[in-house]
């Protein structure tokens, strides 16, 4: 469950690292388990939803995990209001946090939110990974950002003629497998070059007739 670290949250159970939930459960890996069910079906909810105007702004991005968790969590879809840390790694400060959202999003909207189905995969990679290193330092969300996020461009490869970004092989290994090791990049050097290869390496193209 949580590995983060902050000054102080009431999301949590009394002395442990597992978040308060709707449905009373106390035990981590059932708790995980839960969450993965509904992960898999908001992606085959959101994936039908999908259409070539979606508009992947700072509303979507939200609705996403609310829409996923909000028959577990009560925080689901709401900005954090507490610093955050992980290994030692500093995410965006909560007093910041709205402020570089807006940034983040103006800037994606700014670039069509990546409805560029002609880009080369090369270029395609590289803006998903640069924002995706954005969302990763900004942290908004208390838990499952990773997940949300990945969710969040996996649509946007979609409506771009891409199936899902494979991230089997990066996720692969613990504690320090390549996926991490690219987020401590984004995180404390805002490097993205590490994730462009993950995501680069992880796009396929659908068939034109599927």
């Amino acid at each position: 469950m949580s590995k983060y670290q902050f000054a102080a949250s009431d999301i949590y159970l009394p002395g442990t690292d597992i978040p308060k939930n709707r449905l009373g459960i106390t035990e981590p890996e059932l708790l995980h388990e839960v969450e993965e069910s509904l992960l898999q079906q908001a992606y085959q909810a959101f994936i039908v939803e999908c259409e070539p105007g979606t508009r992947f702004d700072e509303a979507y991005f939200k609705s996403l995990q609310q829409r996923t968790f909000e028959t577990l969590y009560d925080w689901a879809g709401v900005y954090r209001t507490v610093d955050m840390s992980k290994g030692g790694s500093l995410f965006c400060r909560a007093a910041y946090l709205e402020q570089e959202s807006k940034r983040i999003f103006s800037q994606l909207e700014e670039e069509g939110f990546l409805h560029q189905a002609n880009w080369q995969p090369e270029k395609f990679a590289e803006r998903l990974a640069y924002y995706q290193s954005e969302l990763i330092a900004l942290h908004p969300f208390y838990e499952l950002n990773g997940r949300i996020t990945r969710l969040f461009f996996d649509l946007i490869a979609i409506v771009n003629g891409y199936a899902p970004i494979d991230y089997s092989k990066a996720l692969h290994g613990q504690p320090m497998n390549d996926y991490i090791q690219a987020s401590l990049a984004c995180v404390q050097q805002a490097n993205h070059q590490k994730l462009y290869q993950i995501v680069l390496q992880g796009l396929n193209r659908l068939d034109a007739s599927v």
